[in-house]
């Protein structure tokens, strides 16, 4: 069995105990975690850096990225947060996650990792969060639908449109994706964050993001003489799923 993950939890968390209901009255709602998977592993696409520069950027940003969920409230808006990075970033640890989280609140999930193909990149760059993860994962909640309860899923992975159908098949309302190799990570997430913590719909929090991310490399990445987008800009782009909108309230 995997080890459990670790967590930061809210003292609201403290108030996921199931109160006494009386006869005829509505059951309460489940209180909502959050499983955040972090491992930048300090690599910059095409970039080749000396290991040292690895080291600081993969610090930085987890750091930069941790801080962001407090900036803009993360840990008041969740009953239970749930970070897994560096060497808990890893399949077995991200399916424990969900999985015992599932028990007891609805989960959201923020992916922010890299990602290949029908894969999330995990610990170090050496771990690999696919096939080998989402298969039995799908095979035991088909068999016990009620194992996992998700909600959103959000993700600044490159590629991440490929793993949509997993997640909405994993049970997730409503989830994102890069159609391919995602150059904007930034400002999308911290734009997405304050957009979704502060209440909005998933669908216009990521419309926002994707507004002013795609404004931003457009300053930076011009498109051809015929008016093609930028590869760069084209791979960036994202992309909404789901069987409905929500909210975080919702």
């Amino acid at each position: 069995m995997p080890a459990a993950p670790s967590t930061t939890t809210t003292p609201s968390a403290e108030r996921g105990a199931v109160p006494h209901r009386t006869p005829g009255a509505p059951a309460p709602r489940k209180p909502i975690a959050l499983v955040v998977f972090l491992e930048n592993v300090g690599h910059i696409q095409g970039v080749p850096l000396p290991r040292w520069a690895n080291r600081v950027v993969d610090y930085v940003t987890e750091e930069y990225a941790k801080l962001l969920l407090r900036l803009y409230g993360a840990y008041r808006r969740y009953d239970r947060v749930i970070v897994l990075e560096d060497e808990k970033a890893t399949g077995p640890q991200l399916v424990a996650a969900l999985r015992d989280a599932s028990r007891t609140h609805r989960v959201d999930v923020l992916l922010l990792v890299h990602g290949q193909p029908h894969a999330l990149v995990g610990y170090q760059g050496k771990v690999l969060v696919g096939p080998e993860t989402f298969g039995p994962l799908l095979a035991a909640q088909r068999a016990d639908p009620t194992l996992l309860d998700l909600r959103m899923v959000y993700g600044v992975n490159c590629y991440g449109a490929g793993l949509a159908p997993t997640w909405l098949a994993l049970g997730a309302k409503v989830t994102n994706g890069a159609c391919g190799v995602n150059w904007l990570p930034e400002p999308s997430l911290s734009i997405f964050l304050r957009n979704w913590l502060g209440g909005k719909p998933f669908s216009q929090a990521v419309a926002r993001s994707q507004r002013t991310a795609l404004r931003w490399g457009a300053a930076i990445w011009r498109p051809s003489r015929d008016g093609q987008d930028h590869p760069f800009i084209a791979g960036s782009r994202q992309a909404i799923f789901g069987v409905h909108d929500l909210t975080i309230h919702s």
